[in-house]
């Protein structure tokens, strides 16, 4: 059986999953193959009644290649078998860059062709913390972005998505739906519904005293998504991803019980609507946070057939979650196989405390390895949602959580390897980098899974900065379940402690992605740089940022005041190195991917340090802002002339930060400067 690029598809089935992907096999044989006279084989899909759900059947003959199946997502898979397995097209071809070398045929050898069979019933992806592909075009088109995303998804065998997060899952589910995917919805928007306070602006989000306004939103919900293919998500939190008792102002909802109580006569509630509505339909509710708090109190209970979705805690371990300074770390493992189980389970989190979002997972795929296969012995088997936020800086987990959908066995080394081969040509070194990273993270706590993502060096810095300009005495509330109940000093202290120690296992780590960058050449150079070399510089960036905002501090308590201000402005100088890797990174396609990075914010914390730095120059320099800048620029016989204060314009923070840094270069900071 030959393919060219006069291969054609014949099919008639008019469902738009199959119409959709009919059309990427066709894009993707115009991008295989160069101009050909010779006639091109027929590409023929055949429904046939009887194949399993997903499944399809390859057979190739001399003159033609059949794809026989029954519903749109055999039809799906099966088209895009062909394109990974015979065209050579990669799961992750758009995210990691895949330069497809043009040819004239391809052989398929005849014979049957069959799918892997899949571990997880409903497996896929929740498109969540968007914030880089929400406000990024590709070629002008800002739907691209979520088609190339669901497309992905697809090609690694996913069959079911979150598509995005508020008003981004409403805007976008209809095209996930058309593409073949099941759709679900947010643990903290039930059924996918509108939320209240956007709905009714001017109303308190109590549901005791609006239970009527609640049910009309469920009841539109359930209106605008009953002819897709829905796992309904029931359950019930607060007008954003809190409790809804953190908002509650009726005092009715003060216990374990009341709370509990409300949930599940909630969550009865919704499955009855949607059975009104929908014939067999599939219901998940979350277990995350406090409901799984509250359900291993057995305060919550809801119908047994109801798919209960338990979740990690952002860093892929599977006990509850760390909210502000409380970790209770209760396993989000049942005490014994079930039936009906799954898992919400994240590459990528935000937690404004120390997770990854921009970067990859900090921890071993040997680690995420061992704990889904936990999950896997305790039968949570059905429904495994994956969070991948953007997409491209995950997409190296993402791919090791796919083989886990079939059950197989993934390792640092074969994981690296086996990725380093399929997107980075093999290169030597690539896989040692992929390998190497999670060994260069910082520890910041005792239990395995404790290693810290880039948030870590960023918002502790803005918090910590914003701290000393408040210089009320308080210590910094919201670190003390890092730095436990101590002054901030003493937060400052630990904070760059752990900074301090890590910071030559990063700078290594670095030093290891720069010297495979050096021996690198053309696209491959480019994606690893754009990729792997981004994640190590905005590691050792925002580490030595933390480290010398810490460092900062020590002088300012000194009253080194020149000193501090310019180690602030050292500090400010990495956080913003960071953020021009970014932007530097982005390369034709990507050209602002980065450009709304707003969780881990580089580019706000150098802000807020130099805010901070501003402050010190004006308990340091005098109150006209002409002393430090008389002993930075003038001459030792000049400086104590003062018949003219100045002889030019006061300088600004950064610019007298930058005349000093001309001036007397690196080393230590005092004055006057001789």
């Amino acid at each position: 059986m030959i393919l060219n690029i006069n291969t054609k598809i014949s099919y008639h089935d008019e469902r738009k999953a199959v119409i959709n992907a009919v059309s990427i096999l066709e894009r993707d044989i115009k991008k295989r193959f160069s101009v050909s006279a010779e006639d091109g084989k027929e590409i023929v899909l055949v429904r046939e009644k009887g194949i399993e759900e997903e499944d399809f059947i390859i057979s190739a003959s001399d003159d033609r290649l059949t794809i026989t199946a029954d519903d749109e997502l055999g039809f799906v898979y099966g088209l895009l078998y062909i394109s990974e397995k015979f065209l050579g097209i990669k799961p992750f071809w758009f995210w990691l860059d895949q330069k497809v070398d043009k040819t004239n045929s391809i052989v398929v050898e005849n014979g049957e062709y069959k799918p892997q069979k899949p571990a997880v019933k409903y497996r896929g992806w929740f498109i969540n913390d968007e914030v880089l592909i929400a406000k990024w075009s590709i070629n002008g088109d800002s739907e691209e972005p979520w088609r190339m995303a669901f497309e992905a998804l697809l090609r690694c065998g996913g069959n079911i998505v979150i598509p995005g997060t508020d008003k981004n899952s409403r805007i976008h589910r209809r095209l996930a739906s058309d593409m073949g995917l099941w759709i679900t919805q947010h643990h903290a928007e039930p059924l996918g519904a509108e939320m209240f306070i956007r709905e009714y602006p001017g109303l308190n989000p109590n549901y005791f005293e609006h239970k009527e306004l609640f049910h009309k939103l469920w009841e539109d919900a359930i209106e605008e998504q009953k002819d897709m293919k829905v796992i309904w998500s029931l359950g019930f939190r607060g007008q954003g991803d809190c409790p809804f008792w953190a908002s509650d102002t009726s005092g009715q909802y003060d216990t374990d019980e009341k709370r509990g109580a409300l949930i599940s006569e909630i969550i009865e509630l919704q499955r009855q609507m949607v059975l009104h509505e929908v014939s067999n339909p599939v219901f998940c509710t979350n277990l995350y946070g406090e409901v799984m708090e509250l359900f291993d109190g057995g305060f919550v209970s809801f119908d047994d057939n109801i798919i209960k979705v338990s979740a990690d805690n952002g860093f892929g371990k599977m006990v509850t979650r760390r909210r502000s300074n409380h970790t209770a770390r209760i396993s989000a493992m049942p005490k014994a196989p079930v039936d009906h189980g799954g898992i919400y389970y994240h590459v990528s989190f935000y937690d404004l405390q120390a997770a990854n979002h921009i970067t990859m997972l900090p921890n071993s795929v040997k680690f995420v390895n061992d704990e889904l296969n936990e999950v896997r012995k305790m039968n949570m088997m059905d429904f495994w949602v994956i969070n991948c936020s953007n997409i491209r800086p995950h997409a190296y987990f993402l791919n090791a959580v796919a083989k886990k959908w079939y059950g197989e066995e993934i390792s640092d080394a074969a994981q690296s390897a086996e990725f380093a081969a399929e997107y980075y040509d093999g290169k030597t070194g690539i896989a040692e980098c992929l390998a190497d990273y999670h060994k260069a993270m910082i520890v910041y706590g005792p239990n395995e899974d404790e290693h810290a993502g880039e948030q870590f060096y960023t918002e502790n810095t803005r918090l910590l900065a914003n701290m000393c300009i408040r210089n009320n005495g308080e210590s910094c509330g919201v670190m003390k379940w890092f730095t436990g109940d101590v002054d901030l000093s003493g937060q400052i202290m630990r904070f760059s402690g752990i900074c301090r120690d890590a910071l030559p296992a990063i700078e290594e780590y670095l030093d290891e992605c720069e010297k495979v960058s050096e021996t690198l050449t053309g696209e491959t150079k480019d994606l690893f740089d754009s990729v792997i070399l981004l994640q190590a510089k905005l590691h050792y960036h925002g580490c030595k940022g933390a480290a010398l905002f810490s460092n900062a501090y020590s002088e300012y308590q000194r009253k080194n005041y020149f000193g501090a201000f310019m180690i602030l402005g050292d500090s400010a100088a990495e956080f913003e190195a960071a953020n021009t890797a970014m932007r530097s990174s982005e390369k034709d396609v990507w050209q602002g991917y980065y450009y709304n990075e707003c969780f881990a914010d580089y580019k706000h914390t150098a802000y807020v340090v130099r805010k901070f730095m501003g402050v010190v120059r004006e308990i340091g320099d005098n109150v006209s802002h002409w002393k430090w800048q008389r002993e930075i620029l003038y001459s030792p016989e000049d400086r104590g002339v003062l018949t003219l204060l100045l002889w030019e314009n006061h300088l600004e923070d950064q610019e007298l930060y930058e005349a000093a840094k001309q001036k007397i270069g690196n080393g230590e900071y005092r004055l006057p400067i001789d």
